[in-house]
C-alpha cells in the first residue's frame, strides 16, 4: 500500500518560515482541550479534524467528541484501528488508516471557525528507553495562524479521501464552505490569543521538564538498585567468583549502549593484568585474554588512589593521556572513546578493577549517576571477592583440621599396634626367660630371636620418627656425591632382602646409558628402600614390582617404582604422602606400618630438588610411584645404549 508523506513534513514545505518545537504529551493534551473548548463555546459550526495516532488514544476522548458533535456537524476523527474502529457508529466521521502510515506516529488537531482558527501538527519522537506516558515528546507546530490552519486542513482532507473515497462529495462541500479551495485567506482582525497560550504552554513545558527530571532520577535509582540486588542475590546463591563476576560484567555492560565492560584481578604494583571477565555489545571487539597495561596507565594511577569510579569523557582529548602514545594507540585499536574505571577495594587494599569502555563514534559524557552506579557494583564485587576468599580459607582450614584428625586417629592406631605389639612380645619373652631357668636351649634361642626382632622393629619405628622430624625441621645436611642409579638400586634391594623373606618378582629395567647422579646417595637409597618396601607390602608373592628410569627435560632423572598390587583410590593419591596415613582402619589392618615411609620419601626428594607423586587406576589395578631428582655429570665413556634387565625373586 502506498502511503502519503508525513503531514508535518508537507506543512513545513508549504510554510518554510515555521520552526518546529518540542512538546510533552501533557502540553499537547492541554492545548488540544483548549482548542476543543473553543468549539464548545462557538455557534458557527466549525470544522474539526483530529488524528489520534492509535484507536486506544481515541477511546480516551470518545465521550468528549460526542459532546463536540452537538456543536459541529463537521468532525473527522482519524486513527489506526485496533478493533472495529472503522465500523463505529458515531455522530461524526471515523477514518481508519493503515498502522504503518506515518499518521500512526503523528498527533494532529485542526479547528476552523468563522472568527477563529488553530492547528496542532506534531510527530512523536521515539525513544529507545521506555518512558512514562506523560513524558512522551513530540516535535511539531502549534499556531493560531489561519493561513497555516487552512493548509493543515487541506492536507488532512487529502488523507481522509485517500482512505475513504466515499466521502468525496462531503469533503468537496467542506472545501467550499470553509474557503479551502481558494488561496489561503489572511488572518482575521481581533485579539490574538497566541501570547497568552504561549505563556501557558511554557509553564506546562517547564513543569513537565521537572517531572521528567524527577522520573529520570527515579529510573537511575531503580536501575542501580536492581543491579546491586541482582549481584547481591548472586553472592547469596554462590560464593564462587567464577559465577558472580560474569553476571556483574554482563548486567552492567547491558545498561550502556555500544559498551564493553571488563573485570580483572590486580594489585597496585602490577605492570599489567590479564582480562578475565568481559561483556561486549554487538560489534564491539573483545579484550578477553589480553594483557591490559597498568604501570603506564595514568587513569589506573588515578583510580587506585580513590574510593569511587573515575572517568574520561573523551580519551582523544583527555589531558591525562597526553604523552602516552602507545596507550592511545591501544585504545584506538579497541575503539575506546570514553573510559571509566572503578577500583575494587577492601580495607584499603586494591583487589581488582572494573572498567567501562564506551565504543561509539561520539564521546559519552559520564554522569554522576553512572559513576555512582559503577562504584556500587564495584563495592559488591569486592564484597564477593572477600567472602569467596574467606570461604576458601575456611575450606582449607577444614581440610587441615580433617587431616589433623586423621593424623590423630592414625597415630593412636600406630601406638596401639606398632608400639604395643612388639613391646608385648618383648615383655612376654623376657618374663619367660626370667621365670623359666630350665627352659630348653632351642626354645630359649627362639625367645631371644623374637625379642630381638621386635626390638629391631621398635628401633626402626623410632628411627623413622627421628628422621622425619629432622627432615621437616630442615636440619639435614645433604652430602652430594657422584653415584649411579644402578648402585642405589642394588643397595636398596640388598636392604630389602635382609628384612623381608617372601618377596614378589622384582624387575629392574634401567637404560645402560643413564648419566651419573650428583646427589646424596644415602637419601636416594632410603627413598628406593621405602618405595620398594611399600610396593612389596601390598603386592602378593605372585605379583610383580618394576623399577624404571628415564631422563626428562634434559636435566632431570625420573624414577618409577610400579607394582601390580592392591592399588590406590584416585581420591587418596595426594593423601598417601601425609604423615601417619593409613589406608585401612585401625581395626581392619592386614599389613603393618607406621604411615611415615612415604612422608619421609617426600621430604627427601623435595630436599634434593625433585618431586614425587603417585598414580593408580583404582583398587586392584596396581600403583606407580614417580620421583624426579636433578642430574649431575654424564659418564666419560658411556656404554652402548641398551636396556639391562635384572630379575630377582
Amino acid at each position: 500500500m502506498e502511503f502519503l508523506p508525513s503531514l508535518l513534513q508537507d506543512l513545513l514545505q508549504a510554510h518554510p518560515h515555521l520552526r518546529p518545537q518540542i512538546y510533552f504529551k501533557a502540553s499537547l493534551t492541554a492545548l488540544s482541550h483548549a482548542m476543543e473548548d473553543q468549539v464548545l463555546g462557538s455557534q458557527d459550526d466549525p470544522l474539526v479534524i483530529a488524528n489520534f495516532q492509535k484507536e486506544r488514544y481515541y477511546r480516551q476522548e470518545t465521550r468528549r467528541y460526542r459532546q463536540l458533535a452537538q456543536y459541529s456537524s463537521q468532525i473527522y476523527v482519524l486513527a489506526a484501528p485496533e478493533t472495529d474502529f472503522a465500523q463505529v457508529q458515531e455522530p461524526y466521521e471515523t477514518i481508519a488508516f493503515h498502522p504503518d502510515d506515518p499518521l500512526a506516529q503523528e498527533w494532529h488537531l485542526v479547528v476552523l471557525g468563522t472568527h477563529y482558527a488553530a492547528c496542532l501538527v506534531c510527530r512523536e519522537r521515539l525513544s529507545d528507553s521506555p518512558l512514562m506516558d506523560q513524558a512522551r515528546r513530540f516535535e511539531g507546530i502549534w499556531t493560531f495562524d489561519r493561513v497555516v490552519s487552512q493548509t493543515a486542513a487541506r492536507l488532512l482532507l487529502q488523507r481522509i479521501l485517500h482512505y475513504q473515497p466515499r466521502l468525496q462529495e462531503k469533503v468537496h462541500q467542506v472545501l467550499q464552505r470553509y474557503e479551502l479551495t481558494a488561496p489561503a485567506t489572511t488572518n482575521l482582525p481581533g485579539i490574538h490569543p497566541g501570547p497568552f497560550v504561549e505563556r501557558l504552554v511554557t509553564y506546562l513545558q517547564s513543569s513537565q521538564y521537572k517531572i521528567l527530571k524527577a522520573y529520570r532520577a527515579l529510573s537511575d535509582q531503580e536501575r542501580q538498585q536492581r543491579l546491586v540486588n541482582l549481584i547481591t542475590g548472586a553472592i547469596r546463591q554462590t560464593l564462587n567468583p567464577e559465577e558472580i563476576f560474569p553476571i556483574a560484567v554482563q548486567e552492567l555492560g547491558q545498561t550502556f549502549h555500544e559498551c564493553r565492560c571488563i573485570l580483572y584481578r590486580c594489585r597496585s604494583h602490577h605492570a599489567s593484568a590479564r582480562i578475565e571477565y568481559e561483556y561486549t555489545a554487538p560489534g564491539v571487539p573483545s579484550l578477553k585474554g589480553v594483557d591490559w597495561p597498568l604501570s603506564d596507565n595514568p587513569l589506573f594511577g588515578l583510580a587506585i588512589g580513590r574510593d569511587r569510579a573515575i572517568g574520561l569523557n573523551d580519551v582523544t582529548t583527555a589531558p591525562e593521556l597526553r604523552g602516552h602514545a602507545d596507550l592511545l594507540k591501544l585504545l584506538q585499536q579497541y575503539r575506546v572513546r570514553s573510559w571509566l574505571m572503578a577500583p575494587i577495594i577492601h580495607q584499603g587494599m586494591l583487589m581488582g578493577m572494573l572498567e567501562l569502555h564506551y565504543c561509539g563514534e561520539k564521546p559519552y559524557t559520564w554522569r554522576e549517576v553512572d559513576l555512582a552506579l559503577v562504584t556500587a557494583i564495584a563495592n559488591q564485587v569486592g564484597l564477593a571477592v572477600v567472602q569467596a576468599q574467606a570461604y576458601k580459607s575456611l575450606e582449607e582450614l577444614n581440610q587441615q583440621l580433617a587431616a589433623l584428625d586423621r593424623t590423630r586417629t592414625n597415630l593412636i592406631a600406630i601406638i596401639g599396634h606398632e608400639l604395643r605389639t612388639p613391646l608385648s612380645t618383648i615383655q612376654v619373652c623376657l618374663e619367660s626367660l626370667a621365670t623359666e631357668p630350665g627352659m630348653p636351649p632351642a626354645i630359649r634361642q627362639e625367645m631371644l630371636n623374637a625379642a630381638m626382632a621386635d626390638a629391631e622393629r621398635l628401633h626402626k619405628l623410632i628411627q623413622d620418627f627421628l628422621t622425619l622430624s629432622r627432615l621437616e625441621s630442615g636440619r639435614v645436611q645433604w652430602q652430594a656425591e657422584a653415584i649411579t642409579l644402578s648402585e642405589c638400586v642394588e643397595l636398596a634391594l640388598a636392604q630389602l632382602r635382609s628384612h623381608r623373606q617372601c618377596l614378589p618378582q622384582i624387575q629392574v629395567e634401567l637404560p645402560a646409558d643413564l648419566p651419573l647422579l650428583r646427589t646424596d646417595g644415602e637419601g636416594i637409597v632410603e627413598v628406593l628402600v621405602k618405595l620398594l618396601d611399600n610396593a612389596c607390602k601390598f603386592t602378593g608373592p605372585e605379583g610383580r614390582v618394576t623399577i624404571r628410569a628415564q631422563v626428562i627435560e634434559g636435566n632431570m632423572l625420573e624414577v618409577v617404582v610400579a607394582d601390580t598390587g592392591r592399588g590406590i583410590e584416585p581420591s587418596q593419591l595426594q593423601a598417601v604422602f601425609d604423615r601417619f596415613y593409613q589406608e585401612e582402619e585401625a581395626l581392619r589392618r592386614t599389613v603393618g606400618g607406621t604411615g611415615l615411609g612415604l612422608a619421609i620419601c617426600r621430604q627427601i626428594v623435595s630436599g634434593l630438588g625433585g618431586q614425587i607423586w603417585a598414580e593408580s587406576a583404582g583398587r586392584g589395578k596396581g600403583s606407580k610411584f614417580h620421583f624426579t631428582i636433578p642430574l649431575g655429570g654424564r659418564p666419560d665413556t658411556p656404554e652402548p645404549s641398551q636396556a639391562q634387565t635384572q630379575q630377582t625373586s
